[in-house]
């Protein structure tokens, strides 16, 4: 029996990292689906609920443990604000102002070049050369990806403006600087409960830009209904606890160094479901931006 089930058991722990990546690229799909229905903070107020009544009672049946003191309670806020409030938020508002949800991924999925080049004065570590040709190409590879959306016309870009690009600097700004908060402060962070404070403190930040800037009018539509049942089951809840089960057996770092295939498998479902398309030199733009990412992520920081 145990060497049935050993060949098996095998094939699902190699196909984790795939289907971790698979799940976390439909967010943005996900978002392209339910904002002709729910403005942005709106959405994503509703969702960060959703997720807090199902994660916070998961937390009492795993007997996971909550976050001891004050102070790590705080440094988990602040990293869930940058994290779930700053890169969602950016990203829904980016793609609620027209920008394409492949375009959006391949921003924010640069988040490991810009958190290298932060790690350098905030973690005291230095860029390989091989890590600098990366952020080289990286920039590059997103600079072409931009030209090729340039519109002639009056708007600066083909479908968006420049409100649009700002959100999505601002999403990646928010993931990478989030991800390197986390690593400094949040050290004994519980990987669920402090899951779950991560998304009081986004919902609050959700709740009052909702409050302050928006309607707060929902379609209850059966798409709208089934995109947020999709961003909630199988994003906030599915993708941590698989991302939990990564960790626990010592594959966090192929997830890691899977995320670049987070921005073509995202353009190839809106091309499929949205028919979003990319001309020539965005597509060459993308590929030596994803090369640039692989550069940075198996590069070896030198520490001092």
């Amino acid at each position: 029996m145990s060497s049935s089930s050993s060949p098996l058991s095998n094939a699902w722990l190699a196909a984790m990292p795939f289907l971790f990546v698979m799940l976390w690229s439909t967010g943005f799909i996900g978002a392209k689906f339910g904002l002709p229905y729910a403005e942005p903070f709106t959405f994503l107020f509703v969702r960060c609920l959703l997720t807090l009544a199902l994660l916070a009672p998961l937390v009492q049946l795993l007997r996971g443990g909550w976050p001891r003191g004050a102070r790590l309670w705080g440094h988990i806020a602040v990293s869930g604000l940058l994290v779930h409030g700053a890169y969602l938020g950016g990203v829904f508002y980016g793609i609620q102002q027209g920008m394409p949800a492949g375009l959006v991924s391949l921003l924010v999925g640069l988040q490991p070049l810009l958190t290298a080049a932060l790690a350098g004065p905030l973690l005291n570590e230095r860029l390989s050369s091989w890590q600098w040709l990366g952020l080289v190409l990286g920039l590059l590879g997103i600079c072409l990806v931009l030209g090729s959306k340039l519109d002639p016309g009056d708007d600066l870009f083909q479908g968006f403006g420049m409100g649009a690009l700002l959100s999505a600097l601002v999403a990646l700004i928010g993931i990478s600087c989030g991800t390197l908060y986390q690593k400094r402060y949040c050290t004994g962070m519980p990987l669920l409960s402090g899951t779950v404070v991560q998304y009081l403190a986004a919902g609050t930040l959700m709740g009052s830009g909702a409050l302050l800037f928006e309607t707060r009018e929902i379609d209850w539509s059966p798409t709208f209904l089934l995109t947020l049942g999709w961003l909630v089951l199988v994003l906030s809840i599915s993708a941590i606890l698989l991302l939990m089960a990564l960790i626990k057996r010592g594959e966090a770092s192929r997830v890691a160094s899977l995320f670049y295939l987070v921005p073509p498998v995202t353009a190839l479902q809106a091309w499929w479901l949205f028919d979003e398309r990319l001309p020539p030199l965005a597509l060459v733009g993308m590929a030596i931006a994803i090369a640039g990412v692989v550069l940075v992520v198996k590069g070896r920081p030198i520490t001092s």
